[in-house]
């Protein structure tokens, strides 16, 4: 177990910080406490929003851009249209008789200029698809990929603590541990808050201040505390 040493005017004790949950315990994936639970439920919501919100918009951006492409569909077609309508003239002339198969020569050159116009027809309706997927792809995933970072590193900092912390949590007993990490990690000013000499409370392991002391460590976690020992329900 990684810890930190911390001396609290007597011997110096081990404070775990991040203990590995052990194996095959389960994820703590939401808080204990209502109010910190709702917030992450709305919070996972929203990011869902947020994702389906910029896909959407990615997919409008293609969609709009794609319009630039109707000019070079019109040009590739209008290519198209009158290559095959020189070739068909070339053909046509070319099956006279009596007249030369030079007479059919320019109708044959002017079905390759119609050749050209489709083929650069062609390559602006490619260009602008390239072009609308890339703005398609930059508007949705950009701000996906940024916010996803924040949320997802919070949630996992979360899962990760609560998920350790439930591990050691199992009676009254173990709040003992959260008291020591309260007055090892917590501002002084909620610690006087609790009790004038907390250190010298912990140590006379008075109840209601170590679990106060406790209450400040489980509150960060989401967690709730375990009911307090000899306690039982009436049925």
């Amino acid at each position: 177990m990684h810890g930190a040493r911390c001396s609290v005017h007597g011997p110096t004790l081990l404070v775990p910080l991040r203990p590995s949950p052990a194996p095959g315990a389960p994820m703590k994936l939401y808080a204990d406490l209502p109010a910190r639970r709702t917030a992450q439920v709305v919070s996972d919501l929203l990011m869902i929003a947020w994702v389906w919100g910029w896909v959407w918009a990615g997919r409008t951006v293609h969609d709009v851009t794609m319009r630039l492409a109707e000019p070079g569909r019109r040009l590739e077609g209008a290519g198209s249209g009158f290559r095959e309508k020189m070739t068909s003239a070339g053909n046509g002339v070319d099956d006279l008789p009596l007249v030369d198969d030079k007479v059919a020569t320019p109708f044959r050159e002017a079905a390759g200029a119609g050749t050209d116009i489709e083929s650069a027809g062609r390559d602006l309706v490619d260009a602008v698809e390239r072009l609308s997927t890339a703005l398609g792809l930059v508007t949705a995933v950009v701000p996906i990929v940024l916010v996803l970072l924040v949320w997802g590193t919070l949630r996992y900092r979360f899962v990760r603590h609560a998920t350790a912390a439930q591990r050691f949590m199992d009676s009254d007993a173990d709040l003992d541990l959260f008291a020591l990490r309260a007055m090892a990690g917590q501002p002084m000013p909620r610690l006087a808050a609790i009790s004038p000499d907390p250190v010298g409370a912990w140590r006379r392991r008075d109840p209601d201040v170590v679990r106060a002391l406790a209450l400040l460590e489980l509150r960060d976690a989401g967690l709730r505390p375990p009911r307090p020992t000899g306690t039982d329900s009436v049925s």
